[in-house]
């Protein structure tokens, strides 16, 4: 089959706009929350989260065209942007027929969708709805702008697969090189779930933390004292591209996306399973796809949500594939500075998977001052501070509700 590569990359993220600045404050340790500004979050149980900052979607859309279009599309189309511009491609010199983009999302335009409701609600007697409402709702319309926006004519969808969605994206992507059914795809998640709906949906099933006194530290993966997820929003999108072609272009190769694995908890509509066997059969499919070893992995960014029983499981996991090849693998949780951007997280924490590989650095787990007792005492969680580590493979976990697991895996790329 086909190798696939990976040759661009961009970012919108609750701590930075572009991969540069993500990348600097996920090493620095910064957090992305504070108390929410797109609704007044009074009368919620939980009144932050990792919003977005200073966002213009006027630098990828008209005033018209935004207008037309949820907030997740309006991320997925900056970062697909970037993306472009970082790979150095010109679009015109390829054959667009062969260039395709599958942007996931785990909600799509909640925003929207909320939004209409709402003054359907108010004027129920003569109910008039947007001709824009369906469109800017769905979630494969991100994927579709993105097409419509740059002529790509090759395969261009969604997925949804809860927090697994962008990971699942890059996994479609790299099946679809390797069958020589595309020579490009733009993959990814993009999500803008910040809303009433959600916040207060999530607080019913008590998944979101409500450390309201001190919203930078809530997000917590692997602490004793977590206790819930930080709702994050945001898009990554990566080019993944088939070699040959890559090659040919003289293109930058930031490394090889080398396999991944897929599996089902096949437990619980929210709870992961208790020894996260979903998670241990992704990882260890994964591995074998990538024709790799567990003591080949270098560096794991960990799904960990900062929830009670999922850190728990997936470690549980992690302890079992891994089991002698722990003192070499360093292990992060990404989502204590930028929240879980549910099915955007995939994206945007392979991009720190990218980034270690290109940096030889593992950014931290902040807020980890005390280590859960049930957690394998082997595993090396990068608490608070980025270390320095030579990374040639590193794993990328995701996990979602319906008990979907997905594993992607980048390694450093060799001829």
């Amino acid at each position: 089959m086909k190798r696939a590569v990976i040759t661009g990359i961009g970012a919108i993220t609750p701590i930075g706009n572009s991969v540069s600045e993500f990348w600097d404050n996920l090493v620095n340790g910064k957090s992305g929350a504070a108390f929410i500004t797109k609704f007044n979050p009074e009368n919620y149980n939980t009144k932050f989260a990792c919003e977005v900052k200073n966002f213009n979607p006027l630098a990828v859309a008209t005033r018209q065209e935004a207008k037309k279009m949820d907030l997740f599309t309006l991320y997925a189309l900056a970062a697909a942007k970037e993306c472009i511009q970082d790979s150095g491609i010109d679009l015109e010199q390829c054959d667009r027929n062969k260039v395709g983009v599958i942007i996931a999302s785990g909600i799509g335009g909640m925003k929207s969708f909320e939004d209409e409701i709402l003054n359907f609600a108010e004027i129920r007697d003569k109910p008039r709805f947007s001709p824009f409402f369906v469109t800017r709702m769905i979630t494969n319309m991100a994927s579709g702008q993105i097409s419509i926006k740059y002529g790509l004519r090759g395969p261009s969808y969604s997925l949804t697969s809860a927090c697994s969605s962008a990971n699942n994206a890059i996994a479609n992507a790299l099946d679809l090189i390797r069958l020589g059914r595309a020579t490009i795809i733009l993959a990814g998640g993009a999500e803008a779930t910040i809303t009433e709906a959600s916040i207060g949906g999530f607080n019913a099933i008590k998944a979101l933390s409500t450390r309201n006194e001190s919203p930078e530290t809530a997000s917590r993966p692997f602490d004793q004292s977590r206790d819930g997820f930080v709702s994050g929003e945001g898009s990554g999108v990566l080019m993944v591209e088939e070699l040959e072609h890559a090659l040919k272009r003289g293109a930058k190769i930031y490394c090889e996306l080398a396999g991944y694995g897929t599996a089902s908890d096949a437990y619980h509509v929210v709870a992961t399973h208790p020894d996260g066997l979903g998670a241990k059969i992704s990882m260890e499919e994964a591995l074998t796809d990538a024709g790799l070893t567990p003591s080949d992995v270098d560096y794991i960014n960990a799904h960990a949500t900062s929830t009670p029983l999922g850190d728990i499981s997936e470690t549980k996991a992690i302890s079992e594939v891994f089991n002698q090849a722990l003192d070499k693998i360093q292990i992060s949780a990404t989502k204590s500075m930028t929240g879980h951007l549910l099915g955007a997280a995939g994206a945007i924490e392979a991009i720190a998977c990218i980034k270690a590989i290109e940096n030889n650095i593992i950014p931290p787990t902040i807020n980890l001052n005390e280590v859960d007792e049930a957690i394998d005492p082997r595993l090396k969680l990068t608490p608070n501070k980025a270390v320095q580590k030579e990374v040639r493979v590193a794993l990328n976990n995701t996990f979602g509700f319906g008990g979907h697991c997905l594993t992607s895996i980048f390694k450093e790329f060799e001829r």
